[in-house]
């Protein structure tokens, strides 16, 4: 008797398979938006938009089932929480909405058998059963009272397969400055800021009520590590790092060099690996890390940088990095698997130069390494204006689809983007 079975249970797999693959082709051929929501992309790929102005959508996950959770970040005019999408008349869009939590939201994602939410102190689980749209039962804190005073306050989350929680808690400064953001001011020596802040934690993700001092800091010298990944081919954690602003409030660094400086580097994170801020950042001209003028570099010298980890990729500086997304499905052509998805949310101190960002590309891996090359996959999302302000939307988290299509959140216009290809 086990071996109909085993064949009843194959033939279910298939079915679901091919059940998959052609309604979503279907679904793209219908009800792809013949202007693509404004966005450009590569040949043969689509966009649907699932919901728009959902509030300030941050990260984003898809359930097996295909209904799409956020985090919505608060605002005067909403508390944040937790907002749920589903499409219960096949046509892609949204229609049914529900919310719960509260809190600025982060990220979210499903693990073991509960949906985590992260908000800028805190991280959250609630019970889920397969197929809800709503919590099974209250929220539980796993992590509390997290370092969110100052600057970059979001806290991206991620986890391994032996239940540990990573999570990003970026730096209160730009630079460790003793007054910050201030021309002249030398950086802290030590930089204390790294005690505490600007470094990845790690937490067991099925222990209530734990605290910072509970984890541990795996690795150190990240800015701010918003986007942030476990990889499925490799089973590595990777991030991609907001490099440090203002070069041009010291006299070694023209306009030109403060617009184009430092790198925004995707890196591979490894227990006790050190990136190097405050101290040094990675400058795209010389590959290599030199030392901040803080610290009395010039934009030449190395000095102790030679010792910190180098970034596997640089990419353009000041465009904000805020989504990664290892690509594991079938929809997109063979190319696309193990690659990455990085969402920029969008520069604003490129000036006198123009902004840039505010486009979602993609990077090529062969093996565990990427080629060395980059890619725009999708742009147009900021309209005519790219600055933070009169962006039309910002895009900021990546997600992967049941069936392979790819989901973009943007929490400028609170818009949620499905893009898919159409052989």
């Amino acid at each position: 008797m086990a071996k109909p079975r085993n064949n009843a249970l194959a033939w279910g797999v298939w079915i679901l398979f091919f059940w998959f693959s052609f309604s979503s082709i279907t679904l793209a051929q219908q009800v792809c938006d013949s202007e693509n929501e404004g966005l450009t992309l590569p040949k043969g790929f689509c966009v649907l938009m699932v919901a728009d102005k959902v509030g300030k959508a941050r990260h984003l996950t898809v359930a097996p089932n295909g209904d799409v959770f956020v985090a919505i970040g608060a605002t005067k005019a909403s508390p944040g929480g937790v907002l749920a999408l589903r499409d219960t008349t096949g046509d892609g869009v949204a229609d049914l909405k529900k919310r719960f939590g509260s809190g600025p939201g982060d990220d979210v994602e499903f693990y073991d058998g509960y949906l985590y939410f992260a908000t800028h102190e805190k991280i959250v689980r609630y019970p889920w059963r397969s197929g809800d749209l709503e919590p099974a039962g209250p929220a539980e804190t796993i992590v509390e009272k997290l370092p969110a005073a100052a600057s970059h306050r979001a806290k991206s989350i991620a986890f391994s397969p032996e239940g540990k929680l990573y999570v990003n808690i970026g730096s209160p400064s730009n630079a460790c400055q003793k007054q910050d953001r201030t021309a002249g001011s030398p950086g802290k020596e030590p930089c204390d800021e790294l005690v505490t802040r600007a470094g990845i934690w790690r937490f067991e993700a099925g222990q209530p009520n734990q605290a910072q001092q509970d984890g541990s800091r795996f690795a150190t010298g990240l800015r701010n590590t918003v986007a942030l990944a476990l990889r499925p081919q490799d089973g590595q954690l990777y991030g991609v790092i907001h490099g440090r602003d203002q070069l041009s409030l010291w006299p070694h660094f023209n306009d030109s060099q403060n617009a184009e400086k430092p790198s925004e580097e995707l890196v591979r994170i490894q227990e006790n690996n050190d990136f190097g801020w405050p101290y040094c950042y990675h400058d795209p001209a010389l590959n290599q890390k030199v030392l901040a003028p803080e610290y009395g570099g010039d934009g030449k010298t190395v000095d102790r940088c030679q010792k910190k980890q180098d970034p596997l990729l640089a990419l353009p500086a000041h465009w904000a990095p805020n989504g990664l997304l290892f690509y594991s499905g079938e929809q997109f052509p063979e190319r696309y698997r193990g690659g990455a998805f990085i969402a920029f949310h969008g520069s604003w101190n490129r000036a006198p130069l123009p902004q840039g960002g505010y486009k979602v590309v993609f990077v090529p891996f062969k093996g565990k390494e990427p080629t060395g090359e980059w890619e725009v996959f999708a742009e147009g999302f900021a309209g005519q204006h790219k600055t933070p302000r009169a962006a039309e939307h910002r895009p900021v988290g990546v997600a992967e689809g049941p069936e392979g299509s790819l989901y973009i959140s943007d929490d400028q216009g609170g818009r949620i983007y499905r893009v898919f290809y159409r052989p």
